[in-house]
């Protein structure tokens, strides 16, 4: 019986979710590219604060490219579902070429 490998890290198709503040970084940073969503407003749903406008953006991150050309792809999308359905589209893309 093969033992199940503990991840330290919340996942969103088998790839780690990490949470600082309103910024969220979805990809292994071990890749040639990662995810980051900056939560840049919220609405409170009955008594929940929850994500309205999100940016976008996918990075290199390769310590050798100049930090503004880091930033491959970006965009800003009404609520985190929509935020993450392109996010990780992108990434699977990028991480495929």
């Amino acid at each position: 019986m093969a033992a199940k490998k503990e991840s330290k890290f919340l996942t969103y198709k088998n790839k780690p979710l990490v949470r600082n503040g309103n910024t969220l970084y979805y990809g292994n940073m071990d890749d040639k590219f990662v995810v980051m969503f900056q939560i840049l407003t919220t609405k409170d749903l009955d008594g929940v604060s929850v994500a309205d406008k999100v940016s976008v953006q996918l990075i290199n991150t390769d310590p050798e490219v100049r930090p503004h050309d880091r930033i491959a792809q970006k965009t800003e999308k009404k609520g985190l579902y929509n935020a993450m359905d392109i996010g990780s589209i992108w990434l699977e893309r990028a991480l495929a070429e």
